[in-house]
């Protein structure tokens, strides 16, 4: 019996499938789901989400949020999912390069530190996955 996949932004449902596995980047590392799987509820970093359907790799670059399992149910809640095929290498570098130099002119106390390092791990993700395609 295969798993149900969804990932879900605060603006769509991005994707809804059936899948053999699910790889998380979970916030105290990644970790893979199949049918059967104990249910838990896991905090997700920013990183690469890959669902494997008949042998098929499928990768989404991911933001931080949530994944919930149960049920053979995989509920994927994220600030933005992005499919490795919708990614432009050469634009995620740049974002990635611009959103460091934003940080490294920050100070750890500055209010918006969190924001943007939170966006500095959104676009190194983007990077990472439209790498691997």
């Amino acid at each position: 019996m295969p798993l149900a996949l969804e990932i879900v932004t605060p603006e769509q449902r991005v994707l809804s499938v059936e899948a053999d596995e699910v790889r998380l980047p979970g916030v105290e590392g990644g970790f893979g789901v199949r049918p059967g799987h104990t249910p838990l509820v896991a905090a997700l970093a920013a990183g690469e989400l890959v669902y494997l359907s008949g042998g098929t790799p499928h990768r989404y670059a991911v933001g931080e949020g949530f994944a919930e399992v149960s049920d053979d149910r995989v509920r994927v809640l994220v600030e933005e999912a992005l499919r490795a095929d919708e990614i432009d290498l050469n634009r995620a570098e740049s974002d990635l390069k611009a959103a460091q130099a934003k940080l490294s002119a920050m100070r750890p106390e500055d209010s918006a530190y969190s924001a943007n390092r939170a966006q500095v791990e959104r676009a190194a993700a983007r990077a990472f996955v439209a790498s691997r395609r």
